[in-house]
């Protein structure tokens, strides 16, 4: 065994690969120079007589193509504002090319799922369909095995290899041990056949397994159902599983010739860390050029969550570095959401009499909050007329046209409708949400943070924003915290824990961070007084509180 390396300060006997957790030192991202204002043309390759979908988004260099997880669709992902952010991320660095393999999305969907050798041909269609000599592979969840087969079949056309939530195998030699036992494999095949069962309906297990984060967003909740059905039938489904546990790609790794990025979800709940931390060893152990970076974060899929780390990775692993962006040309429309709600045009602050009622006002929050969801008329009427039950309901329509008339004035346009939704133009308008949720500092995240909407907290429709906006900023400060506590620097420390307090009094390790950061500068009056505040919170929820220390 090689020398031992560290991941979050516990050492790991697996043979030295260079790690790293993302801290607060990469450049802020402010907006994103090219993107794909379009839905991009979906295109097919031929493979083994098969069709296999795939689209190309961006220009590059370099080439980035994406080996899929267990089942997508490239078309319909397109729907959603946080995948279509995601893609677009990708798409302002490189030329970024994600195919449906067979039996899934808008490729072929027969019902003969290919093995895993087969699934390297797909790949290798997919290049030549689109003239890529060689590119980066992305190997992303089950694609992970797929990937790095290939880059072990064809070295000269892989410049670099990504695997992100995966491992060589996605199962463990324990795992494959464990399921040899005929009962834990039949509990294992029927959980499976729940989860197939739920597929594609309003009972799906998928969020709740792969990306717990979005279960607070109700607008992806509602729509989800519906790409499930568009990515896989159940039984494509049933089939994928079944191949997924045979898959092991970790003969063929001292094969693999070019740099190697594992990238891995702290709690992902789906792949656990410590796949990804045997992966990387087992490259180092082959010699190969591997960088192992863990992020923070509980959920599976890259789009859930804070993406912005793991897409930086990726940006530095394949160009050398994280650019700053900057839009392209200002945005005439610029609206204000956190810790106010402001807009402006031309730099200059649209009066209350511009809007002609309040109603305006409350329909583009609604709008806001959406993040370019589609929202029903339905909806927008219930909402802005709640007493009016007995009006006549085209009547009701008309005047939800008159409300968007004038939110359409103000803005400029910036409103997307037809018969029976309307939807805000992101792209047309510049949204501070927007911005923000593209940092990828922690001391930025913590600075540039205010809560949602906080005239409308009590609005059922701000709540799933305005938890993931806070949580974000609780998750950043606690990193800096850390860090300014391990640099001595009480002051930095102090600020990012006294933002936590602010935005959740009850959170205990904002408390005690606060605790020592004022310690640590010698303000032990202040620390007590703060640990008095802390044994208060913990008090209201039946927890015990640390004691106090003054170090």
């Amino acid at each position: 065994m090689g020398p031992s390396f560290r991941v979050r300060g516990a050492a790991h006997a697996f043979p030295a690969a260079s790690t790293r957790t993302i801290g607060s030192s990469s450049p802020a991202c402010v907006c994103c120079t090219r993107i794909v204002a379009e839905v991009p043309e979906v295109r097919f390759a031929q493979a083994s007589g098969s069709t296999i979908a795939y689209t190309v988004n961006g220009e590059g260099p370099p080439t980035i193509c994406a080996v899929p997880p267990m089942a997508q669709n490239i078309e319909v992902a397109w729907e959603s504002p946080r995948i279509r952010a995601m893609l677009e991320r990708l798409a302002s660095f490189c030329r970024h090319v994600p195919f449906d393999k067979r039996g899934t999305g808008m490729s072929d969907r027969r019902l003969d799922i290919p093995a895993l050798d087969e699934r390297v041909d797909e790949l290798a269609a997919v290049m030549d369909a689109a003239d890529i000599e060689h590119a980066f592979v992305h190997g992303l969840s089950e694609g992970g095995p797929m990937a790095i087969m290939f880059a072990a079949t064809y070295p000269a056309r892989v410049d670099g290899l990504i695997l992100e939530g995966t491992g060589a195998s996605l199962l463990s030699d324990a795992d494959r041990l464990r399921l040899s036992d005929p009962a834990e494999l039949a509990m294992a095949r029927a959980r499976t056949e729940a989860f197939a069962t739920a597929w594609g309906t309003v009972e799906s297990m998928t969020l709740a397994r792969f990306a717990p984060t979005l279960l607070a967003d109700e607008d992806f909740v509602r729509w989800w159902p519906r790409y499930e059905r568009q990515s896989a039938s159940r039984d494509a489904l049933l089939a994928l599983f079944e191949l997924n546990g045979q898959m092991d790609a970790r003969e063929v790794i001292d094969r693999v010739e070019c740099p190697v990025l594992v990238i891995h979800r702290i709690g992902d709940p789906v792949i656990p860390i410590d796949v990804a931390r045997e992966t990387a060893a087992l490259f180092s152990q082959a010699g190969a050029d591997v960088t192992l970076v863990e992020v923070p974060g509980d959920d599976h899929y890259t789009f859930a969550g804070d993406m912005e780390p793991i897409i930086a990775a990726i940006e530095r692993f394949t160009t050398g570095t994280v650019r700053s962006r900057r839009a392209a040309a200002t945005t005439p429309v610029a609206i204000t959401t956190l810790g106010e709600f402001r807009v402006e045009v031309d730099g200059v602050e649209v009066p209350t009499s511009e809007w002609g009622s309040r109603r305006a006002r409350t329909l583009l929050k609604r709008l806001v909050a959406a993040r370019g969801w589609p929202v029903t008329r339905d909806e927008l009427i219930d909402l802005l007329w709640p007493d009016d039950t007995d009006v006549d309901r085209d009547r009701l329509s008309a005047r939800l046209s008159v409300q968007l008339s004038a939110v359409r004035r103000v803005l400029r346009g910036g409103v997307v409708a037809n018969r029976s939704t309307v939807r805000l133009d992101t792209s047309a308008v510049d949204l501070d949400l927007s911005r923000w949720l593209g940092l990828d500092d922690d001391r930025a995240i913590v600075e540039r943070y205010g809560e949602f909407l906080p005239d409308d907290r009590y609005e059922d429709w701000t709540g799933p924003t305005r938890d993931e906006v806070r949580a974000r900023m609780v998750t950043a400060a606690r990193r800096v915290i850390d860090a300014a506590l391990a640099a001595d620097d009480g002051e930095t420390a102090e600020a990012a824990a006294r933002a936590i307090v602010a935005a959740d009094t009850y959170d205990e390790a904002g408390h005690r961070g606060l605790v020592r950061a004022l310690s640590r500068q010698g303000r032990h009056g202040e620390a007590r007084a703060a640990h008095d505040s802390y044994v208060t919170a913990m008090d209201g929820l039946g927890i015990e509180p640390a004691p106090f220390d003054e170090r």
